[in-house]
């Protein structure tokens, strides 16, 4: 029932916003009680006359209001169909009230009757939300059926350039934008009214009358025993016959169920391509015209007892059920993939942030990095500094220890050794240190070099521009002047090429001083190198002079304490003698 309700509000819905609006936006009361008294009468409901006047009392909040009006449509007549009334006498009166106001004004190539099934069968395919809409898929499922019933190819490029305009701009179209769709011929070029006309006859009759299949076959009386011509059409549950396709004069019905059953029969009584249908109550005798059709109804019977036995509903309705489903399913995934593309999107912000924040962290360690360069570097400026006065110190210290240690015995021989190669090391050392010096000197004497030769550059540059200026100026003289100035452009030009074999004479000179400087950086490396060899020559030779030095507090070298006092010196000095003495 709650299908047959949601296909109800559907044609009501058409009906209701087709209604006038009064000059405060809301229906009037004398249109609803036409509306409900109209629907009671089509729905075969019981008309209360009493129930509908207290439900429109006049109030501005009430039930008068467009959403005022479900309440009562729910309550006194939806709720109350019974499912006995003509669906077709039903969308026409929701038809009637709606299609002179909506139904397009230019010409159609369908009658307002084929128009009429469109917007019916638009109803039943539509989505369940409001405004009503056809999606694409079911637009097309719906060309594709008219298609097939006229007998025609279907053009599915056609169609999906259609789709694609068609999704650029909207979600899907109206009831009236489709009658204007299949009315325009679009998608039924070649085919004439008729054939188009009987194709949407064929799918309403298929869709909206729950038609199976139908058609003319004879049927043997049960009383006379006489075969009959018959116009037979299958629904979903039943089998009516009538005497001509017009169903105007009814025969009578084959009520189908579950325990039904169909097969073929051998021909006899001149009868051929035979069939039975055997029910509880009766059988029913059935010849068809052909083979084909023979086997196209057993086939149709069949399948609608099967799915009676099922429970399941007829197979457009399930087939449309089917694609909703899938509709909700794919729309469910999107929005799911939606979601997740958001989780991603906003993990990547909070990996981009973090990714940032990682950035400035390493900026700002790089630059404590290069602060503490610029430190160190300054330590070790300051520390140079130092081992110079110190080296000048020890210098010094070390004279005053060369006067005293020459004084000493042959004892002291293998000191003075050291302290000789020590000396010579130290002049190795000066050296160093002085070409050091020197390369510094020949280094800024190219640097000042380098500048002058540019400081020319840039000013012969300036007399060329300006000796170019002067040459447009006389370019632009009058004509009575250039004859006169022609001389002086051509010294000009003379004086012009001269000054540019200068420029590149000077170019030249500036690319040798700047090999000279190369050359001058090269031997300040080399001193460098050297200096800082000597200086671990010197380093090593240090704790060898240390092992042989006097102990005398009162005799202090750069390395420490002497390696003898004078009282110890004295007594080596006497035993040295005294055992002279006794040797001669």
């Amino acid at each position: 029932m709650l299908g047959l309700k949601e296909e109800l509000l559907k044609s009501i819905w058409h009906a209701f916003t087709a209604l006038d609006l009064d000059r405060s936006g809301k229906v009037s009361k004398s249109q609803l009680k036409v509306l409900s008294h109209n629907l009671c009468t089509v729905l075969n409901v019981p008309h209360d006359p009493v129930a509908l006047e207290e439900h429109f009392r006049d109030d501005d909040e009430g039930p008068v209001s467009n959403q005022g009006y479900m309440p009562y449509l729910n309550k006194f007549i939806l709720e109350k169909v019974q499912g006995n009334f003509d669906k077709v006498e039903f969308n026409r009166m929701c038809w009637t009230l709606c299609a002179k106001k909506n139904l397009s004004k230019s010409p159609l190539l369908i009658s307002d009757e084929d128009a009429f099934k469109v917007w019916v069968i638009f109803n039943f395919l539509s989505e369940d939300k409001y405004p009503l809409i056809i999606v694409p898929e079911e637009i097309e499922y719906l060309l594709k059926k008219i298609t097939e019933a006229m007998g025609a190819g279907w053009q599915q490029e056609q169609f999906d350039h259609y789709k694609i305009a068609l999704n650029t701009s909207r979600e899907g179209l109206s009831a009236w934008e489709l009658i204007d769709l299949i009315g325009s011929g679009q998608f039924s070029k070649g085919m004439d009214r008729q054939t188009v006309s009987m194709a949407i006859n064929e799918v309403f009759n298929e869709l909206i009358l729950d038609v199976l299949k139908q058609g003319y076959m004879l049927k043997k009386g049960h009383k006379r025993k006489n075969w009959m011509e018959r116009w037979f059409v299958l629904k979903p549950n039943i089998i009516s016959y009538y005497v001509s396709e017009d169903l105007k004069d009814k025969k009578g019905d084959i009520i189908l169920d579950g325990n039904c059953c169909v097969e073929a029969l051998p021909d006899k009584d001149g009868k051929k391509c035979l069939f039975l249908i055997k029910c509880l109550d009766k059988t029913f005798e059935i010849s068809a015209s052909d083979k084909k059709k023979k086997q196209e109804w057993i086939q149709a019977i069949q399948s609608t007892v099967s799915l009676l036995r099922a429970g399941s509903p007829a197979p457009h309705k399930e087939a449309r059920q089917r694609r909703k489903e899938l509709r909700q399913k794919l729309l469910a995934e999107q929005e799911e993939l939606e979601r997740q593309m958001k989780e991603l999107q906003a993990a990547n912000e909070n990996k981009q942030k973090e990714l940032e924040t990682v950035r400035k962290q390493l900026e700002a360690a790089a630059a404590r990095a290069a602060e503490e360069e610029k430190k160190r570097l300054q330590t070790q400026v300051e520390l140079q500094d130092r081992f110079s006065l110190e080296l000048e110190r020890e210098k010094m210290v070390r004279q005053k220890m060369e006067e005293q240690v020459a004084q000493k015995s042959s004892e002291l021989e293998q000191y003075l050794q050291r302290v000789r190669e020590l000396e010579e090391m130290y002049k190795q050392l000066q050296e160093a240190l002085e070409d050091e010096k020197q390369a510094r000197q020949d280094e800024e004497t190219v640097r000042k070099l380098q500048a002058r030769l540019l400081e020319e550059e840039t000013a012969k540059r300036a007399e060329l521009e300006k000796w170019h200026l002067q040459q447009q100026q006389t370019i632009q003289m009058t004509e009575a002047e250039k004859q006169e100035l022609e001389n002086q452009r051509m010294m000009k030009e003379q004086a012009l090429q001269v000054a540019m074999e200068q420029l590149k004479q000077l170019e030249l000179e500036r690319k040798e001083a700047l090999e000279q400087y190369e050359e001058v950086k090269k031997k300040l490396e080399t001193a460098a190198n050297n200096t800082k060899s000597w200086k671990d020559k010197v380093a090593h030779h240090e704790g060898l002079i240390r092992l042989i030095e006097p102990e005398n507090p009162h005799l202090i070298t750069n390395w420490g304490p002497a390696a003898f006092t004078e009282a110890e010196l004295e007594e080596r000095q006497r035993s040295w003698k005294g055992k002279k003495a006794t040797s001669e």
